[in-house]
């Protein structure tokens, strides 16, 4: 059976851009999307192929295999500068890098949070 791909209007592009953002859960934002989850999936998988993140986003990825977490200082053209957060990253990675590094926004394996943005919940 084959499936057609899922219509992606402005409305859910935002909102799940928000909500990966935010580091919402992928239950979460099908839930939000009233979709069941397999649904769901491939439209977030769809969207975070092509998500920007901004200036400010926290971001997780891998160096060397060991979990990283940053701050996006700078944007690139498809890369960002990241301040590492080194209570949340490897501490084997400490002697490896400096403060800063360069993330491709591929190797972004997802969002915690916006920096700058308030919890209000």
């Amino acid at each position: 059976m084959f499936m057609a791909k899922p219509k992606i209007t402005n409305e859910i592009q935002n909102l799940v851009e928000t909500e990966l953002r935010k580091g919402a859960s992928n239950s979460r934002i099908a839930n939000l999307l009233e979709l069941d989850y397999k649904e769901a999936v491939e439209i977030i998988d769809t969207i975070k192929e092509n998500l920007r993140p901004d200036i400010g986003d926290v971001i997780m990825f891998s160096f060397r295999e060991e979990p990283m977490e940053g701050e996006i200082e700078k944007l690139l053209t498809n890369s960002a500068i990241v301040r590492i957060d080194w209570e949340n990253s490897s501490k084997e990675m400490h002697d490896l890098m400096e403060e800063k590094t360069v993330v491709n926004f591929k190797d972004i394996e997802g969002f915690k949070y916006q920096a700058n943005e308030e919890e209000t919940e």
